[in-house]
């Protein structure tokens, strides 16, 4: 599969806040702990203080069909107060081979922000893949429900991300 191909998901928002505000948001690696019912924990590796491309975080994950895992993701893409992106790879090879290339991902996520007048123009993008993940082997296990297999995973994962970016929404908003 190519990666236009890929399972993704995008979602946006407003924010009525500058860019500088949210961008300090989307980019402390912590935040999304606190809103995701997914991803419970992170801690920066390799002693790397923030982010910078090439840098990686460790996250642990829960799920109800999936259970316990841990990740290990690596900033790919950052240009400040535009995009911040990374690469969530299976060095532990929960999923298959243990990969530590980010063209081999499990998963790609990005933050975009863009100036929207007096606020900004918030997205979250994830894109399931190109490497093995939970959806893989569901779909191995499953194949007659492919479609109905990615579909579920696509909601909640958009159900998640909304959550996500209504979080930094508040937060950047009461702040001012």
């Amino acid at each position: 599969m190519g990666s236009a191909e890929l399972p993704r998901v995008r979602c946006e928002t407003r924010v009525r806040a500058a860019v500088p505000r949210v961008w300090d948001l989307v980019t402390d690696i912590h935040l999304p702990a606190r809103l995701s019912p997914e991803l419970q924990r992170v801690a920066w590796l390799d002693g790397a203080p923030r982010p910078a491309v090439g840098a990686r975080f460790e996250g642990h994950n829960s799920h109800r069909l999936l259970g316990r895992w841990r990740t290990v993701s690596q900033v790919v893409r950052l240009e400040e107060h535009r995009v911040f992106a990374w690469a969530v790879l299976d060095e532990d090879g929960r999923f298959g081979e243990p990969a530590r290339d980010p063209a081999k991902a499990l998963a790609s996520w990005c933050y975009e922000l863009g100036a929207d007048g007096d606020g900004t123009r918030l997205s979250q993008t994830a894109v399931l893949g190109p490497g093995r993940n939970g959806v893989t082997l569901a779909v191995e296990r499953r194949p007659d429900r492919k479609e109905e297999i990615i579909a579920l995973r696509l909601e909640e994962l958009r159900a998640g991300m909304e959550g996500t970016l209504r979080g930094i929404k508040e937060l950047a908003e009461r702040a001012g």
